[in-house]
């Protein structure tokens, strides 16, 4: 695998910012792992970070390079700040960014493929929430969006952590307006899965999810998934005992990997 720190000028932001990107190598000498990669322009996968995290933080943490190196699959892992992967309501425009600028970039600065196909997004906690409202957003950009211990249920955060910390209050405000701002709009995800069902099945990403049943979010993730579940939305989900931190999800991106649909004809 090689692996690329890109810093780079957003117009859409208005600042530098940046993103590491694992790109496949076919290797058969490496010690301890053998890496695939196809002879074309590569399926991608856009990996997101969490709220006091960056784009660093997935390679500090978990053995990402080591896995995706068995799929030919390359890493996006773009930094997005204390966003919420969102327009926000004060603040700069990470939606946008995300959906429009950054795909752009990436895929003219590295050989990744522009196919709906070939374009995942995952992400863990806050990035959970991002990968999420992407994929359900966007459906016909993304093949598939995985959100592991997500952030999915957004009254949370007003009715029960907002109410007792005014700074983080203000900072969601920052970021969503007031709750009926965002309730039923494109932040919700809850209203975005309600739309996404309306689509026919083979125009809807795949969708995965799992969270620890220890997590401070579990209950919220168990809501959404009866929501989506409610929809008849096809959901992959996943459970077992487990907090929020980097034991779980450097265990749990390998299942993310290993459903992911990455097409048969990339693995050479």
């Amino acid at each position: 695998m090689a692996l690329i720190q890109c810093d780079f000028y957003s117009e859409v932001l208005g600042l530098s910012t940046s993103m590491n990107v694992i790109l496949p190598q076919e290797t058969q000498t490496q010690i301890g792992m053998e890496g695939k990669a196809s002879s074309g322009k590569h399926p991608t996968l856009y990996l997101l970070h969490g709220l006091s995290d960056d784009h660093s933080i997935w390679l500090r943490r978990t053995s990402i390079e080591r896995y995706a190196a068995a799929y030919g699959i390359a890493i996006v892992m773009p930094n997005a700040h204390r966003s919420f992967y969102t327009d926000m309501k004060e603040g700069g425009q990470y939606f946008t960014f995300m959906t429009e600028e950054l795909p752009r970039l990436a895929e003219s600065f590295f050989p990744l493929s522009t196919l709906r196909e070939d374009r995942f997004v995952a992400g863990l906690s806050m990035g959970g929430y991002g990968a999420f409202k992407l994929g359900m957003s966007l459906p016909h950009r993304y093949a598939a969006a995985a959100s592991l211990s997500g952030a999915t249920d957004l009254k949370h955060m007003y009715n029960v952590r907002a109410q007792g910390d005014p700074v983080w209050k203000a900072e969601v405000y920052r970021m969503f307006g007031t709750l009926e701002e965002m309730q039923g709009g494109p932040n919700d995800l809850f209203h975005l899965a309600t739309e996404l069902a309306k689509l026919k099945s083979a125009d809807i990403p795949k969708l995965y999810q799992c969270c620890g049943t220890e997590d401070f979010l579990y209950e919220g993730n168990i809501e959404f998934r009866d929501h989506v579940r409610k929809l008849g939305l096809e959901l992959t989900y996943e459970e077992e005992r487990g907090t929020h931190e980097w034991g779980y999800w450097d265990m749990k991106i390998q299942n993310v990997l290993e459903w992911l649909p990455i097409r048969q004809q990339q693995r050479v």
